[in-house]
């Protein structure tokens, strides 16, 4: 690898206080992953105890001396910081470290990140959005290149050449990208409600990053999905069916990683991505049970959940990775298994499992439309199965399979049971 792609890191982390410090540390051990994600190397780590952050240096004059020498001694020319950072501390920062080292935060990181992972029209532009509204404003420090032959942590991805523009190009830039995004948005939600009018089950996969959802899908549908042992490994959404035991068919969606501290402005800039899982109607969430941090990743899974309006979702958890286990794991609730998904261990309980919550989240029901009362009929094929319409003299008589939120909103129409 040429040495201007190599680059040797410094993490920063804070801590607001002694009893914070082991919170810190499990975060910087994240953040090494993420820059070992993005093609980087840990070359040492400061942690400053610090009530509050510096205003113009965020952990104070006298860390930042200590944190220049040891960019000097460790060779390193990347600071990474665990928190967000201001433009003007970019700059006071890298104005005090000696040589050409330049100075992110964990967003930028994560920006990076995406940029690498992004295949698609709408994941790519999605980034270039973030890197326009988020990072430009950032790499001020030193007069950085920021060409894409540079390569460099923080300043890679689709929009990198954009950031050389001036401001009024970047508002340009920024209008054309949203508005072309809003049409993929359009497009996306017409493709939901194909989804919704097909009848079919939809099942989202969610979970922290590298939890293991991707190999899951693969191992369930051959789904071809990238599955790497990094974080972010996916980024687009991925749909397919699978037909359970019972030869009940149901699509199956891949999702972006959750990750702790996930920047509110990367939720805002990947809603219609995220909103995957606030349109399924059962939730999968999967969690590697190897992963001492586990129940934290559960915690901060469903805490996203909420802010996505997806927390009141019927929801199964697969404690992922079992076979890497000594002892077996024994889930000690119903909604949830033990599986690997690299094996299959534990599948058909998990497919049991989202089976059972089907069949008693769906009835097939025979409803009856008077014949001034078509538009209600009408507006039934966008959310649900219609089976068979028969026109008789009183109205149409239809059969349908119906979702407990659709069955209440035409309860006035249900004839019977059939």
């Amino acid at each position: 690898m040429a040495e201007n792609l190599i680059q040797r890191a410094i993490l920063v982390g804070i801590s607001k206080s002694n009893e914070q410090l082991n919170s810190c540390k499990i975060s910087l051990r994240e953040l090494a992953e993420l820059l070992d994600t993005a093609g980087g190397e840990v070359a040492g780590e400061l942690i400053q105890i610090k009530s509050s952050y510096d205003a113009a240096t965020c952990i104070g004059s006298g860390k930042v001396q200590e944190l220049s020498e040891l960019c000097n001694n460790e060779k390193a020319n990347l600071v990474v910081f665990d928190n967000e950072l201001s433009p003007s501390q970019i700059r006071n920062i890298e104005e005090k470290l000696d040589g050409d080292v330049r100075v992110i935060d964990r967003s930028m990181l994560i920006l990076d990140i995406f940029a690498l992972h992004a295949k698609t029209g709408e994941g790519k532009l999605q980034v270039e959005l973030a890197q326009l509204k988020y990072t430009a404003p950032r790499l001020i420090g030193k007069g950085a290149e920021l060409s894409r032959q540079g390569g460099k942590i923080g300043t890679r991805g689709p929009g990198e050449s954009q950031l050389e523009s001036d401001k009024r190009h970047l508002k340009r830039r920024i209008d054309a990208l949203e508005a072309e995004l809003e049409q993929m948005v359009r497009t996306r939600m017409t493709m939901r409600a194909a989804r919704d009018r097909s009848g079919l089950p939809k099942i989202a996969i969610v979970g922290y990053t590298n939890a293991g959802k991707s190999t899951l899908l693969n191992t369930l549908t051959d789904a071809g999905v990238l599955s790497e042992n990094k974080l972010f490994a996916t980024l687009d959404p991925t749909t397919r069916r699978l037909t359970l035991a019972d030869g009940e068919d149901v699509l199956l969606t891949d999702t972006v990683g959750f990750i702790r501290n996930l920047p509110h402005h990367l939720i805002k800039a990947f809603r219609s991505t995220l909103d995957e899982a606030a349109y399924s109607d059962i939730i999968l969430i999967i969690a590697d049970i190897t992963d001492p941090e586990c129940s934290e990743h559960l915690k901060i899974t469903q805490e996203l959940l909420e802010t996505l309006g997806a927390g009141d979702k019927p929801t199964v958890i697969a404690y992922n990775k079992c076979d890497a286990l000594e002892t077996p794991f024994i889930p000690n609730t119903d909604n949830s298994v033990a599986i690997s998904a690299r094996t299959g261990e534990g599948i058909d309980s998990l497919l049991q499992r989202l089976l059972f919550i089907i069949r008693n989240s769906k009835r097939r029901l025979t409803l009856l439309f008077p014949y001034d009362a078509q538009s209600e009929l009408n507006s039934l094929y966008a959310v649900a199965k219609v089976e068979d319409v028969n026109y008789t003299d009183t109205g149409a008589e239809v059969v349908a399979i119906l979702d407990k939120k659709t069955e209440g909103k035409y309860k006035i129409y249900i004839k019977n049971d059939k």
